[in-house]
C-alpha cells in the first residue's frame, strides 16, 4: 500500500523483547541440518501469478525494504526479473502452470517437460519448485528431479493443523519442503492469526504471498473478484485496495517483516 512499509516493533515497558525472525531462501534448506531452518528461521515466498509489472513491483519494494531474503516463484519473462537477480537476498524458482494440460490444452507446452523446459529457459538457474495450484504427481516429481530442481514447495499444511513441519528428501533426491501460510487459504478460511507468531512458532515456517493480494490488501475473495477485470490496469486496480492497514494480505505481509526487526 502506498505510503505504508515495514517497521521496528519495539518490545513494549515491562515486557520480554521478542528474538528477531532470521528470512532465508527454499535453496538453502539443507533437511539434515536443522539449523538452516529452524531455531528462529522462517522463508517467505511469493508465487508472482502473471502479475502486472507495476503490480510486482509495489511488492518487490516493500521486501527490498525490509532487507530479508525471500523466494520468487516466476511465472513469466519479465524486465523485473534482472532486478530480483541482482540482490543476492533473493532466489528464482519457477511456478510452472500444468492446469491448461488436463484439459487438453498445450498453449503452455504440449507435456508436463515442455512446460518445465519453457520456465527454466527463463529462469535456467533455478531450483526450487512451486506449481500453480499446488499441482504435484509422482512422476512431477521424477521430472523436477531430472531437470535440477532439488526442492518442492508444493505441500500446503495449514499452521492451524498444529503439526510440526520439517524439510525432508524423497525418493529423487528432491527435497520436500511444506508451507504452513498461504494468504488467499488465510482470508477464504478466516484465519486472522498473527504471521509474526505463526513464525515464531518453532519448527519449518514457509509462508506464501501473491503480489496481486499485497497490492490489494486482499482481505476477502469478494474483493479480488470484483477487480479480476482489471488485473492487467494497475490504476484502476487501486480503486480496489483495502485501505485499512490493520487487517488484509498486505498487513499480513507488514507484520511478518516486521519479526525481523522485533
Amino acid at each position: 500500500m502506498d505510503g505504508l512499509e515495514p517497521g521496528h516493533q519495539g518490545a513494549q515497558a515491562g515486557r520480554r523483547p521478542l528474538s528477531a525472525v532470521v528470512f532465508g531462501r527454499i535453496r538453502d534448506i539443507d533437511a539434515s541440518a536443522p539449523a538452516t531452518w529452524q531455531d528462529g528461521r522462517a522463508f517467505l515466498t511469493f508465487d508472482i501469478d502473471w502479475a502486472h509489472d507495476e503490480v510486482l513491483a509495489d511488492t518487490i519494494a516493500i521486501v527490498e525494504r525490509a532487507g530479508v531474503s525471500a523466494t520468487w516463484f516466476v511465472t513469466h519473462d519479465t524486465p523485473l526479473l534482472e532486478r530480483l537477480r541482482e540482490n543476492p537476498a533473493f532466489e528464482l524458482g519457477i511456478h510452472p502452470n500444468f492446469n491448461f494440460l488436463l484439459n487438453g490444452d498445450a498453449r503452455n507446452g504440449a507435456s508436463a517437460e515442455a512446460v518445465v523446459d519453457g520456465l527454466l529457459r527463463i529462469v535456467p538457474d533455478a531450483v526450487s519448485v512451486r506449481s500453480h495450484s499446488t499441482m504435484v504427481s509422482t512422476p512431477l516429481l521424477a521430472l523436477f528431479a531430472r531437470k535440477g530442481l532439488r526442492f518442492d514447495c508444493n505441500l500446503f499444511v495449514p499452521h492451524t493443523a498444529g503439526i510440526a513441519l520439517r524439510p525432508w528428501a524423497n525418493w529423487t533426491g528432491v527435497t520436500m519442503v511444506p508451507y504452513c501460510w498461504e494468504d488467499d487459504v488465510a482470508f477464504l478460511s478466516g484465519d486472522t492469526a498473527d504471521t509474526a507468531s505463526v513464525a515464531r512458532a518453532g519448527g519449518l515456517r514457509v509462508f506464501d504471498f501473491h503480489p496481486i493480494h499485497v497490492f490489494l490488501n486482499t482481505d476477502a475473495a469478494e474483493r479480488y473478484d470484483l477487480a479480476r477485470a482489471s488485473l492487467g490496469d494497475p490504476g484502476a486496480l487501486r480503486a480496489h485496495r483495502l485501505a485499512d492497514t490493520t487487517v488484509g494480505t498486505h498487513a499480513a505481509l507488514t507484520r511478518l517483516l516486521e519479526a525481523a526487526t522485533a
